[in-house]
This record gives structure tokens, sequence and C-alpha cells, in this order.
């Protein structure tokens, strides 16, 4: 158990029989009444967020997330197959409980595969990815690499906006966390 004074964001907590993700939080304090804990929580298995207040100091139970380091090996319609790096335990993952993750797996990347009671909740990504441009308009002489931008559909299907100056075949770097181009490789 765990106070809310110890909240801290990214840190995981049982509440209601749902592992929830701390995404924000807010100590406050009123002139008038006792203190509290204004919190926004990520569903682990949902991706929802919820908002919650807490009483200062209420006492709640900490989620202990399991990482696995595991490299991704194929997809199989809507099954995604992974090996454990330790035991070579392979391990099945739905493409729902993937969500849009889906759109950053290459073969034989290493990922981090959370796990809550032997039970899958999702991937850590790495920070960003490096793919390969599958379709785009083509750069026109005199496009340069200031202002404007153009859809790009990266090897995965993940759709990108890049600058003018990107062809296809061009290997761009991808930031996970908000889909964006970063640079070109």
């Amino acid at each position: 158990m765990i106070s809310t004074s110890d909240f801290r964001t990214g840190l995981t907590i049982l509440l209601e029989g749902e592992v929830y993700t701390i995404v924000d939080f807010q100590h406050v304090k009123p002139g008038k009444g006792a203190a509290f804990v204004r919190s926004k929580l990520k569903n682990v298995k949902t991706g929802a967020v919820t908002e919650k207040t807490f009483r200062a100091g209420e006492k709640v139970e900490r989620a202990v997330m399991d990482k696995r380091e595991m490299q991704y090996l194929y997809s199989a319609g809507d099954d995604y197959f992974f090996m454990d790096n330790e035991t070579y335990e392979q391990l099945t993952i739905s493409r729902g409980q993937l969500g849009n993750d889906v759109k950053y797996l290459k073969e034989n990347m290493t990922i981090g595969v959370l796990l809550f009671e032997e039970k899958i909740f999702g991937i850590e990504l790495p920070y960003s990815v490096e793919l390969t441009v599958a379709q785009t308009e083509p750069g026109i002489k005199g496009d340069t690499a200031s202002g404007g931008s153009k859809p790009a559909t990266m090897e995965t299907g993940l759709v990108v906006q890049v600058p003018f100056f990107i062809n296809v075949g061009d290997v761009l770097r991808i930031d996970t966390r908000s889909g964006e181009y970063i640079e070109r490789v």
C-alpha cells in the first residue's frame, strides 16, 4: 500500500480491481477544509483516462508491473508472436491488446512486454524506431527542408507527416510517443 503523497507520474496502482497508470496528479490545499489529490489515471487494459480525487494521505494498492524484454517475431492474422529473450518461450499477443503500437513493430525488434499477475497488459516501445517509406508523393525540385509537409505511408502502415524532400525508400526515425517524424537516417 502506498499513500497519495507517494504518487508519481508513471506509477501503476490497483483501484477497484483494475490497473491504472498515473498520468498526472496535483496536490491541492484549499484555504478551508482538508487537502486532497486530484489525479488523472489511465486504465492499462482499455487505455481510457479518468479523473479521480483522493483524500490526502489515503492509501491505495500499488500494482507492480513486470517488464520482460522480448523480441517481436512475426504476425499471423490478428495475432502477434513474441519470444522471451531469457527463456526463449514464445508468447502470443492479440491486436486488441497492442492497440496502435502495432504500427511501430518490425520483425526482430526488441521491446518490453508489460505483465501484471502473469497477464499481458501491453508493450513498451523504444522512444524511436526506424521505418522505411513505402509510399509518398514524389519530391519536386526546389522543395526545401523547411516549410510544408506531406503524408508518407511507412512499411508498417503508419502514416506520418514528413517534409517535401522525403522519397519512397528513405529510412526515417519516428517518435513512438507522438508518431511524428524526427529525421532521415
